[in-house]
């Protein structure tokens, strides 16, 4: 049983790097695709809203065909793919055409994204431990690598097309991989299903989805407004204020790693509590300070602090209910993906209106809400695999750890 767990945990991980590596191509590459166009930010801003609108389109068909037909099948006939529909994005010949191969190629990726996590709940609670931190911190590790790969390809005058192809063979080998290694792996007895359709259900879910939107907009606005604020409104160098955001990614990727030992020692609630108020104090004090030295510093604990808040919302959704588990991830990541997508645009109107160093106040008043929301991770109810394990105050999502340290 170890064994089977460590194999379908390897190929999970695989589908998170090849994840993280996707995306982090393609923002790497957009310069070079809106160049090949001759199209400005206002057109181009419209082709990416036709991203967000596929993937959360993707996520919600994904949720019903994963407790359908489970989650090893789609995610692993997604991510054969995914890499694919990035070739017509490459070679669209109209802003128009851009647009629907974005919205294509964000359903497939929002198909893959609902897959993994659902299948990351389902190991986790083989595992008896939390382990969900740990794939997301291979998905930020994607994200550089796209990037890095993203980078040197358009050094090396390697256009999108030739590079999106390099990015397709890569991910379907890894696909492959991850195919052969992923095997079905069966946890504890699952709990008597969930029958409350109602508001209070219903309720349950928006929280999760809320906490998950006010972390992914503190992440867009560091990948979006963290450079420009050392830069235009503390006067730093312009290689001095690209080291606010390489904080930001540093700290969270460094926090995922870790996460999953706080979260078996201190439960879900506490983590994220903690990290809700790391983020707010971290970021919030570096506001006033007003120094360069103090931004960078500030962003790595805006990093560190949401780190493991959507790794801790999503495994509390699947986690809920586990006889539709994709459906409950689906829903929070959608409401997720739009903090993602519209925080940046809100804190950049908010800008315009009062200056930037206020308008990042939206992210540190977010994060406090977090800390104050935490509790909302605790499960509706107790789970039978939790039977037998000591009960620890304020404990979060997913199944409590085995006994000593995890492995």
């Amino acid at each position: 049983m170890r064994d089977t767990v460590r194999r379908s945990r390897i190929a999970a991980a695989l589908l998170f790097l090849l994840y993280g590596t996707l995306i982090g191509t393609w923002t790497a590459r957009i310069p070079a695709v809106k160049q090949q166009l001759g199209i400005g930010d206002g057109r181009l801003s419209v082709a990416l809203v036709g991203l967000a609108l596929g993937a959360v389109t993707g996520m919600q068909l994904s949720g019903r065909l994963v407790d359908r037909y489970g989650s090893r099948r789609i995610m692993i006939s997604a991510a054969l793919v995914d890499g694919c529909f990035l070739l017509p994005v490459a070679a669209a010949p109209s802003p128009a055409t851009l647009t629907a191969a974005l919205a294509v190629f964000g359903v497939v990726h929002g198909v893959l994204n609902i897959a993994m996590n659902a299948r990351g709940v389902e190991i986790e609670r083989a595992a008896r431990r939390p382990i969900m931190s740990s794939f997301h911190a291979v998905y930020s590790i994607g994200g550089f690598l796209g990037a890095v790969l993203g980078g040197v390809a358009a050094a090396a005058g390697v256009g999108p097309l030739g590079t999106f192809a390099v990015v397709a063979v890569v991910g379907a080998a890894l696909a492959g991989w991850a195919g052969r290694w992923s095997t079905l792996v069966t946890g504890p007895p699952a709990p008597a299903q969930d029958t409350r359709t109602g508001p209070v259900a219903l309720s349950g879910v928006l929280t999760l989805g809320l906490l998950a939107l006010c972390a992914l907009v503190g992440e867009g606005a560091a990948a979006d407004w963290s450079t420009v604020y050392l830069r235009d409104s503390l006067d730093s160098t312009e290689g001095f204020a690209a080291a606010a955001f390489a904080a930001f990614f540093v700290a969270m990727t460094a926090g995922r790693l870790t996460g999953d030992r706080l979260a078996a020692r201190y439960g879900g609630v506490r983590l994220v509590r903690g990290c809700g108020l790391l983020a707010a104090a971290g970021l919030g004090t570096a506001l006033l300070v007003s120094h360069p030295v103090a931004g960078v510093i500030g962003f790595g604990c805006l990093g560190a602090g949401l780190s493991c808040v959507a790794p801790q919302v999503f495994s509390a959704a699947g986690h809920r209910n586990p006889h539709r588990p994709a459906q409950a991830i689906a829903r929070v990541a959608s409401i997720g993906w739009l903090g993602f997508f519209a925080g940046p645009v809100l804190i950049g109107g908010a800008a315009e209106a009062l200056g930037l160093p206020v308008a990042l106040a939206v992210p540190v008043l977010l994060a406090l809400l977090v800390a104050l929301a935490a509790g909302a991770l605790r499960p509706a109810g107790p789970l039978p695999e939790r039977a037998g394990a000591a009960p620890e105050p304020g404990a979060g999502s997913g199944p409590p750890p085995t006994a000593g340290r995890p492995r």
